[in-house]
């Protein structure tokens, strides 16, 4: 346990919940994070994750209840209220006067009619989704802007990643990856909930897929020292994931033009991040890592755990990942057509409520 920084009264049984746990000396050569405190991965580093998945937890209702959905609700009733009032025709006369059979207007301010079950309905689902994608979109923001930090400090290139085989294994880790890792591991645990709390959505088993290998490449690779090559990836993965949910919230209120120019910005770097960069890291786990890893490398006891057999596993659950995201590739694709012939970008992860009301209605 890390007792020396926790508060002096806080029992000592939570302490594993809010500091990092097993301090250790720092490393007399360190390529990286000269300056930071050093630590070593143990079980009590799960009791870390459950404290943040449970920050998570109440950061995202909070901002999604007392921010986000008071701000879209707000959007949404002024541009409804405002698609109400009358608009004056070429001769001066307001449409819906008596002078094309309609009500006289009385100089008086018309009640405005109340809204629809249906776009009632449509409105609350936009107001919730907003909200969901908003705290996505301030999540990976923070997230990738760490990571990013996080990565600038290893030796370690996206287009050159031969460093990530250098010197393993890379143990102790400094304290600012190993909170990267478990922040990391967080989260995903977090959406696994999520996925299923909110409303069936057409990928909810590919989405879940994703998160479950995505939570045990995260821990494997924490445990057995592969963790250059996980945060590479995870700063990898991070900044396509901003773009999307912002693309979706523009559309949710209402703003096709910003939703359609953000969503293109988001399948060049999907593009970039999912196909170039990530297919690069696979390559050199592939073949890097057997040529620049010395054979007899496994030995536990000094955090050594590379073999043909671990390395092998991890290269497949990697190769599957980018399988899947082929497969989403090409629904965002799709949604690009879409755009390019003027339909506009849509959300093809429609929940079941949506499909239910739209072929009910």
């Amino acid at each position: 346990m890390n007792t020396p920084q926790a508060a002096e009264w806080l029992p000592s049984f939570l302490v594993p919940f809010f500091t990092l746990s097993y301090p250790t000396e720092k490393p007399i050569y360190t390529d990286s994070f000269h300056d930071s405190a050093y630590f070593s991965t143990g079980l009590l580093d799960g009791c870390l994750i459950i404290s943040y998945i449970a920050i998570m937890a109440i950061l995202r209702d909070f901002t999604r209840i007392y921010v986000l959905e008071p701000f879209a609700r707000w959007k949404l009733t002024r541009d409804w209220e405002r698609s109400l009032r009358p608009t004056i025709d070429g001769t001066g006369t307001p449409n819906g006067s008596a002078a094309n059979g309609c009500t006289v207007h009385t100089g008086k301010e018309d009640a405005s009619p109340s809204m629809s079950k249906k776009q009632a309905r449509k409105m609350h689902r936009s107001v919730l989704r907003f909200a969901e994608q908003g705290w996505s979109a301030i999540y990976y923001s923070i997230q990738f802007s760490y990571g990013l930090y996080v990565h600038c400090q290893l030796p370690t290139r996206v287009l050159n990643p031969t460093a990530l085989w250098l010197n393993y294994p890379h143990a102790p880790l400094a304290g600012p990856l190993k909170l990267y890792y478990i922040t990391q591991t967080a989260f995903y645990s977090h959406q696994m909930f999520i996925l299923n709390a909110e409303a069936r959505r057409k990928d909810h088993g590919q989405m879940m897929t994703h998160h479950v290998i995505t939570v045990f490449l995260l821990v494997a690779s924490y445990f057995t020292n592969y963790t250059r090559i996980g945060c590479l990836i995870a700063v990898i993965m991070d900044f396509s994931d901003i773009l999307l949910p912002i693309a979706k919230m523009f559309r949710y209120i209402g703003l096709y033009t910003l939703c359609d120019i953000t969503f293109g910005s988001f399948l060049v770097s999907w593009l970039i991040t999912r196909h170039v960069l990530f297919v690069i890291a696979i390559k050199s786990a592939w073949f890097d890592s057997v040529r620049l890893v010395p054979e007899n490398s496994w030995a536990p006891e000094r955090g050594a755990y590379f073999s043909e057999i671990t390395n092998n596993t991890f290269v497949s659950l990697l190769v599957f990942l980018e399988i899947l995201q082929v497969v989403w590739f090409w629904m965002i694709c799709r949604v690009a057509w879409r755009v390019l012939t003027g339909q506009g970008a849509s959300d093809h992860r429609s929940d079941e409520e949506d499909i239910v009301e739209d072929k009910g209605d």
